[in-house]
């Protein structure tokens, strides 16, 4: 049945700032899912290697400061670079498990010098290739110590059984115009990706799920100060500086009337899983469809600038 698609959402921590281990466990899920009948896995932001929370627990914004260049050091060299081949372990577990995934990674790519960094969340079908990688517009805040922006290259849909699938990066959800870029390229199975924390996904995804008239699977990461390991660099500041937990998930699926399918689920390691229904989509179109029927494009339109921004330009 093209209709439904089985999903599963794993709401993981990484081996913290290990691309390696983290790598490992990435690819356990996505075996472990695909044996449970899924079809597409969805895992949280910046997974891989995992997200900057030290920035805003020591001193991130200190100019010139010896620890902050080691941090930053260090999440370079665990950074995902696509050219070199440090996704081919994931994409090769997808087209082994015949299993789409959403993944969130912290890319280094060669093409923006080989040294900063970017959030991006990246489509790998279920034939194990890379469909997309969007690239994080506008990184949030302190994140801007740390990540570049991005552009509008990755802001496409994909295909996948009778759904048309899109996703944004955490706060990109909160941008209208992000999320319109996608409804109007046929969106109805959003994916919105999190650090994690469940007061970033119990208002917000409803709403989407509302606007869009689509499902909505917001997947959320993990993490607590026993995941700060010896070897990562100023190991002792860390645990002095980050006593509580900084991501508690809140991982769930909201389906197009705004209903939960799986409610926000917290402190808790594991993958769920939920069969959709495309008919469901069909079903709350039929009194409103931001982009169709609804729509005034005489009126109201936007523009997309889909070229992948680069310094150098030309041959």
């Amino acid at each position: 049945m093209t209709q439904i698609l089985q999903v599963a959402l794993a709401q993981i921590a990484p081996v913290w700032l290990n691309k390696a281990k983290t790598k490992a466990k990435i690819i356990e899920c996505i075996k472990e899912s695909a044996a449970n009948g899924a079809e597409l896995i969805v895992f949280g932001e910046g997974l891989l290697p995992g997200y900057p929370f030290w920035v805003d627990q020591t001193d991130g914004a200190r100019f010139n400061s010896e620890k902050q260049k080691e941090f930053y050091a260090h999440y370079v060299r665990e950074s995902v670079c696509i050219e070199k081949g440090d996704l081919t372990q994931i994409t090769e577990a997808c087209r082994k498990s015949k299993i789409a995934c959403y993944l969130g990674i912290i890319e280094c790519p060669e093409n923006r010098g080989g040294h900063s960094l970017y959030c991006s969340l990246v489509y790998i079908n279920q034939e194990g290739g890379i469909c997309s990688v969007h690239r994080k517009l506008m990184p949030t805040y302190e994140e801007r110590l740390v990540w570049s922006t991005g552009d509008g290259h990755g802001l496409v849909t994909h295909k996948l059984k009778d759904f048309t699938l899109g996703g944004l990066n955490c706060w990109e959800n909160w941008m209208p115009l992000a999320r319109t870029s996608l409804y109007a390229q046929g969106e109805n199975l959003h994916i919105s990706v999190w650090p994690g924390n469940q007061k970033n996904t119990e208002d917000l995804l409803p709403v989407l799920a509302k606007e869009g008239r689509s499902f909505v699977i917001g997947v959320s990461g993990l993490f607590a100060p026993t995941q700060i390991t010896d070897d990562l660099p100023n190991s002792e500041l860390l645990r002095n500086s980050i006593k509580n937990t900084l991501a508690n998930g809140g991982s769930c699926i909201a389906a197009p009337d705004g209903s939960w399918i799986i409610p926000p689920f917290i402190n808790e390691e594991k993958i769920a899983y939920a069969a959709l229904d495309y008919d469901f989509v069909l079903r709350e179109r039929q009194n409103f469809d931001s982009v169709g029927h609804y729509s005034r494009p005489d009126v109201l339109s936007l523009n997309i600038n889909k070229e992948r921004q680069q310094t150098i330009k030309g041959e």
